[in-house]
């Protein structure tokens, strides 16, 4: 199934449809995305829940098995101003397969913009759950 439209949330059935829907927000956003990483935890497990505080710019992910933290991207350094909350779903479900998404300044390899695209599996809901402009 390819990502859909069902009111007002977009569903997709895999990763691939998080990295359509990341396409279509970023160029939306103006910062449109150059590189999308699949994230996993380094015990394998593809399900992972998120904290995040879009205004600090830094997100760390859990995963749902052993629930190793890594802070993604730059996080590390603005984790002692964040204010995290934890992700959820309109379903209410809190773990997802996720995407992180990165546009660069012209001419580098420089950060510019980080997104998040996540899908609920337990109902497909997909889309970028979280973005900032990184310094």
């Amino acid at each position: 199934m390819a990502l859909k439209r069902k009111g007002r949330h977009y569903v997709g059935d895999s990763r691939e449809d998080i990295r359509e829907s990341l396409a279509r927000y970023s160029k939306e956003n103006g910062y449109p995305v150059e590189r999308m990483t699949d994230l996993r935890c380094p015990c394998g497990t593809e399900v992972l829940s998120l904290l995040m505080d879009e205004e600090a710019g830094a997100a760390v992910q859990t995963c749902t098995r052993c629930e190793e933290q890594i802070p993604l991207a730059d996080s590390l350094e603005f984790l002692d101003d964040a204010e995290l909350q934890e992700s959820s779903c309109v379903c209410g479900g809190t773990g997802f397969e996720v995407v992180e998404g990165v546009a660069f300044y012209a001419g580098s390899t420089d950060m510019r913009w980080y997104y998040l695209g996540c899908r609920c599996p337990s109902c497909g809901v997909t889309g970028c759950y979280g973005d900032w402009k990184t310094p």
